[in-house]
C-alpha cells in the first residue's frame, strides 16, 4: 500500500487513465471489426477513414505500435477496396 500521497495520487490517476485507455482500445476494435464484416462497398468506403483515425489516433498514445497500425490500416484499405 502506498504511504505517501504523491503515491496514491498517482495510483488514482493510472486507474483512471487505464479504463480511459481500454475504452478507446475497445471502440476501435469493434470499429475494425465492424469494417471487416461490411459487404457493400459505399458504406465500407465511408466509414473507412474514422477507423484510420482512431488507429492513428492510438498509435499517436502508442496503444498500438507504429508497424500494427500500419499493417492494420493496408489490410482494411485491401478490404475496402475489393468489395
Amino acid at each position: 500500500m502506498a504511504h505517501h500521497s504523491s503515491a496514491k495520487k498517482r495510483i488514482r490517476q493510472s486507474a483512471k487513465r487505464r479504463l480511459h485507455n481500454r475504452f478507446y482500445k475497445k471502440t476501435a476494435r469493434t470499429a475494425i471489426k465492424n469494417l471487416r464484416g461490411m459487404t457493400e462497398k459505399k458504406d465500407a468506403e465511408t466509414f473507412l477513414p474514422k477507423v484510420v483515425s482512431m488507429i492513428d489516433r492510438l498509435t499517436k498514445n502508442n496503444q498500438f505500435h507504429k508497424n500494427k497500425a500500419a499493417n492494420l490500416k493496408s489490410k482494411l484499405t485491401k478490404y475496402v477496396a475489393s468489395l
